[in-house]
């Protein structure tokens, strides 16, 4: 299972490599084509609770970085 994130940054926020650090210290891995960033989920699947708390995790993260981000699980 894999969650996708893509990043739509902003001049007047962080800088890519800010948010790039950030990231990556969380779990995720740079990644080319439709997304930014991919996190490879130990388990074969996580229940909808633990999606939620890790997409709130993300946005925790990105708090105030001035940044939007989209998430995609599957």
């Amino acid at each position: 299972m894999k969650t996708y994130l893509k990043i739509l940054f902003n001049s007047e926020g962080n800088t890519p490599s800010d948010i790039r650090d950030q990231l990556m210290n969380m779990g995720f891995k740079a990644t080319k084509g439709n997304y930014d960033f991919v996190y490879d989920w130990d388990e074969d699947e996580a229940n909808v609770d633990q999606l939620v708390w890790f997409a709130d995790k993300v946005h925790a993260a990105l708090k105030q970085s001035n940044v939007y981000f989209s998430i995609e699980t599957s």
